[in-house]
């Protein structure tokens, strides 16, 4: 028996599978596909599958369902991604590009996917600790504070207070501002760190060397800073509607552990954009994603970002380790239709990357959907079955 037309009924039954909802039998694959082969000779392939574990049948008489093994076998193969709709690719325009600020774009952002996939979309800021510093402000807020803020290249805007013992002369702390812009700008915070204590030692400042190793180690913490990306949720509610009830606790407690979500999606983006490249989409399924809450679910990640160079305006801006600076993501059940949530997440990401890159994100461009789905990249190890269609 070929093992070709057994992953062919595989993957029929995950399809068919994805749409009902319902355990699917051998008699409504041949009805539905193409397959070529008798009823008879589907029903066996489908006891092979269980018997490999791609397949388990809930009740004796009852058709089967994927387990999360035949889930992953069916995203490592996708060839294509479902394109998304014209109401969909208008509905990314019009949502988003009314925004007012990089915050508001992220909600908004995070609401759209929700509504495009029916599941619980996340969105990350861009991260401190992979941003670039574009400009500094020191502003006097009392007699003995001064105010840090802090703009990044992706639009983040970061404050920190800082003390003094007196208040620096205005010149000579417009003096010390200025270097610090003129030297520090387009360095990460850490080399911004290593410059300005640079310039506490320098004779021109010597006078303000406390306040500039002060900002030196605001720097540094603002770098260290795991939460220094903020998190935008939606779709929480619309779990109600797709778990029982003894799922659902396990599932918000998963979601209420933002630190675990964020490690998990900004793993998965980045580990996909090591393998596929800027539009790289990783999954996660079931046990893939080593978090009790979401045995029973799926997340699907992939990053965004701004490039620096004009030939790659949609490329994400990439740190020392290659990593994009901030993902998107989208969390549902096993039986979520993957395709078209590869597709949203990846739309909404390179809508993201424009809009970051200053580009228009209303060209087109930033959506379009009709390139091949990536690997689905997860970090699992291979199984050690191989390719059973090899």
């Amino acid at each position: 028996m070929p093992q070709s037309r057994r992953m062919l009924v595989l993957r029929a039954v995950v399809e068919d599978y994805i749409r009902s909802q319902e355990p699917v039998g051998s008699g409504a694959l041949t009805k539905q596909h193409d397959l070529g082969v008798s009823s008879a000779t589907v029903r066996n392939d489908m006891a092979a599958l269980e018997d490999e574990g791609y397949l388990i049948q809930p009740h004796t008489s009852a058709g089967r369902v994927p387990t999360e093994k035949g889930y992953r076998y069916f995203v490592d193969r996708l060839a294509t991604v479902v394109p998304l709709s014209k109401a969909q690719r208008r509905g990314i325009d019009s949502f988003l590009s009314g925004s007012a600020s990089l915050q508001d774009t992220l909600q908004r952002a995070a609401r759209l996917l929700s509504q495009i996939t029916g599941q619980v979309a996340v969105v990350a800021s861009p991260s401190l600790a992979r941003a670039t510093l574009r400009h500094v402000e020191l502003v006097p807020v009392a007699m003995s504070t001064l105010l840090a803020v802090v703009i990044t290249d992706t639009g983040r805007v970061a404050q920190h207070t800082l003390a003094v013992t007196t208040m620096p002369p205005t010149g000579a702390l417009n003096d010390l501002t200025d270097a610090i812009n003129a030297g520090c700008s387009g360095a990460s915070l850490l080399a911004a760190a290593q410059m300005v204590r640079a310039l506490a030692r320098d004779a021109r400042f010597r006078d303000l060397a406390p306040l500039a190793e002060e900002l030196a180690e605001a720097f540094t913490s603002m770098s260290d800073d795991e939460r220094a990306s903020e998190l935008y949720m939606s779709g929480a509610s619309r779990l109600a509607h797709q778990r029982t009830m003894a799922d659902l606790a396990p599932l918000f407690d998963a979601l209420e552990e933002q630190v675990v979500l964020m490690k998990l999606m900004s793993a998965l983006s980045e580990q996909s954009a090591r393998a596929d490249g800027a539009d790289g989409v990783g999954v996660a399924i079931g046990s893939e994603t080593h978090t009790p809450g979401l045995l029973h679910a799926a997340v699907v990640s992939g990053g965004y970002g701004h490039a620096e160079s004009e030939s790659s305006a949609l490329e994400p801006v990439r740190n020392e380790s290659g990593e994009p600076v901030a993902f998107v993501g989208s969390i549902g059940p096993t039986h979520m239709d993957y395709a078209a949530t590869i597709a949203a997440v990846r739309a909404v990401a390179r809508y993201l990357t424009a809009f970051l890159g200053g580009d228009d994100p209303a060209d087109g461009s930033a959506h379009d959907p009709s390139r091949p789905a990536p690997s689905a990249s997860s970090g699992r190890s291979d199984d050690a079955d191989g390719d059973p269609a090899a």
